[in-house]
């Protein structure tokens, strides 16, 4: 690889590894230097910048854009002007260099245009509450004396290159810049200068705001907003957590997240909370992910859940409103059309903030830049007062044809995107392949098992906390299964596809059958399934969105086969559950469907805990022959395994079944005696 990619790359990991310097897939970084032209053979002189969407703390070389040095600067030549700027990406194209690569961002001009032969712009939370306070210029030259140069708000682009290049041919002594608005922008001749630069700018306002600032720059603790004791803290948010996330869904279903960090908590807490959430937020990075502002509950901590949820309503349907006329204010003829009036933000005092995307990440990357904005108002208001940019200039970037363009190339969205599944049982077997297959097919997915570490190790297989978390839970027990959906509402939002899963069975003879028997095995699938359904329930109405409930029964709920009245019974139990619920829910746009599998033998937990073996004596074959045997008896011949029980889990959710509700689905490869009539 080339050193200077190599070096770039380091640079930016360690720059993008510390969000002291920069945000998630905030800011950039580049390089100039020598290549080979591959037509010519002869050395030609490249600037390397991370690409468009790209993350520092990631970045690998096929993340950057590769143009050539002389194409771009050249462009100032043919410039037509600022009111033209955006032209000027679609020019970057012919500047390319090679195959492959990401496409080049807004900010290329900077990098390509100043002089030097590094580059970083950064978004560092010291640097921006200079940038965003109201008298910021003089805060800067008070900072850095004339090593750090003030440069006036403008929106990134073309334009905003060449004033940066200007100011550094005009000002030999400085090391960079503070972007009014925005962040800062630090250069170096060697790839180690240029991050030493762009930490020194980055520490010397840190130490400058502790320096100078106030005690509170929040003001005062108001009465009644102090934050909730832990447990009730999360308790209340858990309530709230499925009611927010309706709201936030109105125009497109979204994901949740939830944060009640102290430096969120102590926010929410503080008088100066309604004014500095109503300014917004000011670095565009920040705002493109939180939208323009947040929605905040003005209720007291201790208010309770259903006045809270009373006053929400209220506060999301001016949200909208609101929203509508900052659309309607700034929008302009060739504007694209408005995305949603929904917020991405809420804040309620004494409880935390809940943030809302397109997915999990996207959520939990929302929340993180609004504790950079938060970060951002608090060294402002400590120096100075917190000056974001003009109302009208957020506009320009929030609904920017460029920015616009960038949400076309985003991929198309899995059939399960936005979708937050809870699958009990989930850690072996069937209900592990359900997991697996939900989470492929791009839901969010909470794996609930009584074994808690099982259900960690399936979801950590499946990947980090922001696709799949793996939680403890008793069916039997009424409080585990609430605990397990609050841990959905605090992870994701809410749910909004359950799969009743959960198992166990007991083959003996009727005479042999102990009442223990009997309530163990009605606790677990009976008992079991009602309270998981009913939990699914409550958050699925008071989402207001929908959703589904499957359930595992089996052909044993139809089928009557020897020594099995226990494991049988409960079955049909759960089989006319689906029946039942499907008639209660539908008005609600709740479907209820179920799946009959049987002889799923390979992977399943409940062969391998005895249920194999006194099946395998009933039919008298081997028990490592069972699943063979299961086949052999099918008008197929097929076995059954946990993975087709998912393609039905999939097939009854993905979307294509969308006016289906009440159905049982055979898994079975053919058992004529398990027909439904």
């Amino acid at each position: 690889m080339n050193e200077t990619v190599t070096a770039l790359v380091a640079r930016s990991h360690r720059l993008g590894a510390d969000p002291r310097n920069t945000n998630y897939a905030g800011g950039n970084t580049s390089a100039k230097g020598s290549a080979t032209d591959p037509v010519t053979g002869e050395p030609v002189e490249l600037v390397w910048v991370k690409g468009s969407g790209g993350d520092l703390g990631t970045l690998t070389p096929s993340g950057l854009a590769v143009l050539r040095l002389d194409r771009v600067r050249a462009l100032a030549d043919v410039y037509p002007g600022v009111e033209r700027e955006d032209e000027m990406v679609a020019a970057f194209d012919f500047c390319l260099h090679g195959r492959g690569g990401a496409a080049p961002s807004i900010d290329t001009a900077m990098h390509g245009l100043v002089g030097a032969p590094h580059v970083d712009h950064l978004h560092p939370d010291s640097g921006i509450a200079l940038a965003t306070a109201a008298d910021g210029e003089n805060l800067t030259k008070e900072c850095f004396g004339d090593r750090v140069v003030w440069v006036p708000w403008r929106r990134p682009g073309f334009q905003l290159g060449l004033d940066i290049a200007a100011i550094r041919e005009a000002h030999p002594q400085a090391i960079g810049v503070i972007l009014g608005g925005h962040g800062i922008t630090a250069w170096g001749e060697t790839s180690e200068e240029c991050e030493a630069r762009s930490l020194e700018i980055i520490a010397a306002a840190a130490e400058f705001l502790a320096r100078r600032g106030v005690a509170e720059p929040f003001g005062a603790v108001v009465p009644g907003n102090e934050p909730l004791p832990e447990a009730e803290r999360r308790a209340k948010a858990a309530a709230l957590a499925p009611v927010i996330r309706g709201l936030a869904s109105t125009d497109h279903r979204q994901v949740g997240h939830f944060t009640d960090s102290a430096a969120v908590l102590e926010f929410l807490a503080r008088e100066k909370l309604v004014p500095l959430a109503e300014l917004g937020t000011s670095c565009p990075d920040h705002f493109l992910r939180t939208k323009v502002k947040p929605l905040v509950v003005d209720l007291p901590a201790a208010a309770p859940v259903e006045d809270v949820v009373t006053r929400l309503r209220e506060l999301h349907a001016a949200y909208r409103e609101d929203y509508r006329a900052y659309y309607d204010r700034h929008a302009a003829p060739d504007s694209p059309a408005m995305r949603g009036a929904d917020p991405a933000i809420v804040l309620v005092p004494g409880v935390g903030m809940f943030s809302f995307g397109r997915d999990k990440q996207t959520a939990r990357v929302a929340g993180e830049f609004y504790v950079n904005a938060i970060n951002v108002m608090r060294g402002a208001e400590a120096v100075s007062s917190y000056a974001p940019i003009p109302e009208s200039e957020k506009f320009r970037i929030e609904y920017w044809a460029l920015e616009e363009a960038k949400l076309a190339r985003m991929p198309k969205p899995k059939p399960l995107a936005t979708r937050v599944a809870l699958v009990t049982g989930a850690a072996s077997g069937i209900g592990k392949a359900i997991a697996q297959r939900l989470a492929a097919e791009g839901a969010c997915v909470v794996v609930a098992d009584l074994d808690a570490e099982r259900a960690a190790e399936v979801a950590a297989g499946i990947g980090n906390a922001d696709r799949a978390i793996g939680v403890a839970a008793d069916v039997a027990d009424e409080t585990g299964v609430e605990g397990a959906f609050a841990a959905a509402a605090l992870a994701f939002g809410g749910v909004d596809l359950v799969v009743n899963n959960a198992g166990l069975s007991i083959s003996k003879p009727l005479l042999d059958t102990t009442v223990a028997d009997w309530d163990l095995q009605h606790d677990v699938m009976a008992k079991g399934s009602f309270l998981v359904s009913r939990a699914a329930a409550r958050v699925m109405i008071d989402q207001g969105t929908g959703g589904d409930i499957v359930y595992v029964s089996s052909k044993n709920s139809l089928f009557a086969g020897p020594n099995n009245v226990a494991y049988g019974a409960t079955k049909a139990d759960q089989a006319h559950q689906v029946r039942l619920l499907a008639a209660e829910l539908g008005p609600y746009g709740i479907r209820v469907n179920g799946i009959n599998p049987d002889g799923v033998v390979r992977g399943s937990g409940i062969f391998a805990g005895g249920w194999g073996a006194q099946r395998a004596e009933v039919y008298g074959v081997p028990e490592e022959e069972l699943g063979a045997y299961y086949a052999r008896r099918t008008l197929l011949g097929r076995e059954v395994l946990p993975e087709h029980v998912a393609a039905a889990a999939f097939a009854l959710t993905g979307g294509d079944l969308s006016q289906t509700t009440g159905l049982h689905v055979p898994v079975d490869s053919g058992v004529a005696a398990a027909f439904l009539r």
